[in-house]
């Protein structure tokens, strides 16, 4: 069975940014992100000053970002971080940047809220990503039951965080 995907589904989707990140990282390095601080200032003109009430009581938050520095595009499959060690996976099955609409959703810590200043640990983000979006992390939106992944990824993230 095929399935078409309709005209109006191929409709390009427009997003402002909500904030940018700043500080943390600025080059591009994949590992060792556990320790970076940033902070997510976010665009008081789209976003009232009590946007981020009641945002304290949450440990962390769920970041959706643009890769602004990622220039590649992946459609197909590849050795994650061209590794040959380790097998070759579609772009939907690997959590690498050069993805076709340059997304990425990050979990990290929230170490401080000052108004419309969120201050974070482990956003896997770089300075000046725009930030489309920021959630609460909650548990119970997590995964019911074991999670299952491939021994590539365990190893891959053993230096991420």
């Amino acid at each position: 069975m095929s399935t078409q995907i309709s005209t109006d589904a191929r409709t390009a989707i427009q997003m402002v940014p909500l904030g940018v990140v700043v500080g943390g990282r600025h080059e591009v390095r994949e590992d060792g992100w556990a320790d970076e601080i940033a902070r997510i200032v976010l665009d008081g003109e789209q976003l009232d000053p009590d946007a981020t009430l009641g945002l304290v009581a949450y440990s962390h938050l769920e970041v959706v970002f643009y890769f602004h520095r990622s220039t590649r595009q992946r459609s197909g499959a590849a050795h994650p971080r061209s590794n040959p060690h380790w097998p070759r996976v579609g772009i939907l099955a690997d959590h690498s940047p050069h993805r076709l609409n340059h997304i990425g959703v990050s979990c990290c810590e929230i170490v401080a809220v000052d108004g419309l200043t969120l201050t974070v640990r482990g956003l896997d983000a770089l300075d000046g990503s725009p930030v489309l979006d920021v959630k609460p992390y909650v548990e119970e939106f997590g995964p019911r039951g074991p999670v299952r992944e491939p021994a590539w990824i365990r190893e891959l993230m053993r230096t991420y965080y």
